[in-house]
């Protein structure tokens, strides 16, 4: 059973983390339940595709995680299955995280001027610059995760441009095999991007 779809106690609003601890400081039985569930289930899937974000920076990558799953106990709500898979939530809010930290990073220098501001603006990478490197990862990392098959036929028909006849020929497989390989292989990326947060 996943820890979305268990039952809470009447009263109890799934989005305020402190109504859930007890006078003593301590979560309840069920809320204990609840987090050791979601770090059993996601932690390490989730900490291996921050890695990948945070350059492989493993301290940076622990604290990402850790504020990722905090935020999905505070805010179980976002684990109705009707919202879609719990993964792509937690890799969306991860990513997130790992923005955020990057922008503050680059903040503006000390002192205000407006030439101080304007050569940091040139220094400092763009907002979509950011989120398309991180985008990229994600997508390299999920294309990863396909069978040798799949990313071979990916290759030859998008990222080379061949039309599924030249794919055939390249690949030395039938045509029709080509076409039902491409179709099964954009299915499988488009999952595994969407347990990554990106809709295709």
């Amino acid at each position: 059973m996943s820890w979305s779809s268990r039952k809470r106690g009447p009263g109890t609003d799934p989005d305020r983390s402190a109504h859930r601890v007890s006078d003593r400081g301590t979560l309840s039985t069920a809320d204990e339940e609840l987090l050791r569930t979601l770090y059993a289930e996601h932690a390490g899937p989730l900490f291996h595709y921050v890695l990948r974000l945070t350059s492989g920076d493993w301290q940076w990558a622990e604290d990402v995680v850790q504020e990722t799953l905090l935020r999905a106990w505070q805010h179980p709500a976002a684990f109705d299955p009707a919202r879609g898979p719990a993964r792509a939530w937690l890799c969306t809010v991860a990513r997130h995280l790992v923005i955020d930290a990057h922008r503050a990073r680059q903040a503006g220098p000390a002192e205000v001027g407006g030439e101080a501001l304007e050569r940091a603006a040139e220094q400092a990478p763009g907002e979509d610059e950011i989120e398309q490197a991180l985008q990229s990862w994600a997508v390299a990392d999920a294309i990863r995760t396909l069978t040798p098959d799949h990313r071979a036929i990916l290759l030859e028909t998008y990222y080379r441009g061949r039309t599924m006849a030249e794919a055939a020929r390249v690949l030395g497989i039938p045509l029709g095999t080509v076409k039902s390989r491409t179709y099964y292989a954009l299915h499988a990326l488009r999952l595994a991007l969407q347990e990554r947060g990106i809709e295709p």
